[in-house]
């Protein structure tokens, strides 16, 4: 087990930057070297409609299944050795994950205590709540939802670190959740492991950062960085650690052995990935990103410290997805002569028998040639 007082900092691992994403990185992270904290991000705002269509199916889906099958492998591990587990990947039914789990754990006789977070979901609410005065505005286009003409299918609040806080103070090996912010996964082991209350602006606001950097997988490690002759290999890119201290700061790493880069570079093209303006929000703070000093401190290890927070802004955001029509395809291999004839008589014959071209918001036919002029063989 690992001694996190002895070490005077937190080590916290990420294993997940997106739903399906390396579905190793999970025993990697836990068995590469000594962490304290085992997180995973799960949830892009797209994800949260591909798990309501799992869910219309199943009432007790609308969770992230790869998560539950990394943790069939890593939970015995996790639980000798004392690592957490802190995860968003409850999705839209995080009760309904946290029961599988419990099941999982008792089939393979472990005890772990487990967590879940709700709250985040407004889909029954989201009436009532504009009925009370909320308008719901786009960010980017400042219309309001009841001026959008759409039709909502979910809305998810983005929730904070503090629930988090909440199931490790009652002894919780594992935490899932529904649409925890990205950052928060690493700023709730941070705030519990330090004690910060509430308004440690500036601790709060260096591990929003150190959670922002690590929260896109292997994006800070060289995976998604633009000057890739800067990277040495790019064979089993590492995934990224945040070594956390009880000020805020942090130090970004990944463990020995494995590919990718964590530079300056790589960390600054993450910490501004997804960030308009100097001021980065979160449910719980507002991190200024304008003062954030930054360098290396060794062979990928970058720290990250001074990082200034403010309080966060009395609203917050809410993912809603909208109901956006169907889509389909098909493919119709042709073959023979006159190919440009029989793709025009098989085009017009399918929006004949589909009621017309006019029925359609938007169509894109193409004709992918691949034949070879006078070939040896058929």
């Amino acid at each position: 087990m690992v001694d996190v007082s002895a070490n005077k900092k937190l080590i916290v691992a990420n294993c997940s930057g997106f739903f399906g994403d390396r579905f190793s990185a999970a025993q990697e992270m836990i068995q590469g070297g000594p962490i304290h904290f085992l997180t995973g991000d799960y949830l892009a705002e797209l994800t949260m409609a591909i798990l309501l269509r799992k869910q219309f199916k199943d009432p007790n889906a609308g969770y992230v299944t790869t998560f539950l099958k990394q943790m069939e492998v890593v939970m015995g591990e996790c639980l000798d050795r004392g690592i957490r587990v802190v995860s968003n990947a409850g999705g839209l039914n995080p009760a309904s994950l946290a029961r599988e789990l419990q099941e999982m754990a008792d089939k393979l006789g472990l005890h772990p205590k487990i967590a879940y977070i709700e709250g985040d979901n407004l889909m029954q609410r989201l009436q009532d709540l504009q009925d009370q005065g909320e308008p719901f505005i786009h960010m980017d286009k400042g219309i309001a939802l009841k001026d959008a003409k759409t039709q909502p299918i979910s809305a998810n609040a983005y929730l904070g670190c503090w629930g988090i806080v909440d199931a490790l103070n009652r002894g919780a090996d594992i935490v899932v959740g529904g649409r925890l912010a990205d950052a928060a996964l690493v700023m709730g082991p941070a705030a519990w492991q330090f004690k910060w209350e509430k308004t440690d602006w500036d601790a709060l606001a260096g591990a929003a950062v150190a959670g922002h950097v690590i929260e896109c997988s292997a994006q800070a490690t060289g995976g998604n960085y633009s000057f890739i002759e800067e990277v040495p290999t790019f064979k089993n890119v590492g995934f990224p650690i945040a070594e956390i201290e009880k000020d805020g700061s942090s130090v970004i790493t990944k463990h020995p052995g494995t590919g990718g880069l964590v530079s300056v570079g790589t960390v600054t093209a993450q910490l501004l990935y997804e960030v308009r303006e100097p001021v980065y929000l979160t449910p719980d703070v507002a991190a200024r990103f304008d003062t954030i000093d930054i360098f290396q401190e060794d062979a990928d290890r970058v720290r990250i410290q001074g990082v200034k927070g403010e309080p966060p802004t009395r609203t917050t955001k809410v993912c809603i997805n909208n109901l956006g029509g169907y889509r389909n395809s098909m493919t119709i291999i042709l073959t023979g002569l006159d190919i440009e004839k029989k793709a025009h008589i098989v085009t017009e014959a399918l929006f004949d028998s589909l009621g017309g071209k006019d029925l359609f918001s938007v169509m894109d036919v193409q004709l992918v040639r691949s034949e070879k002029k006078n070939p040896q063989t058929n």
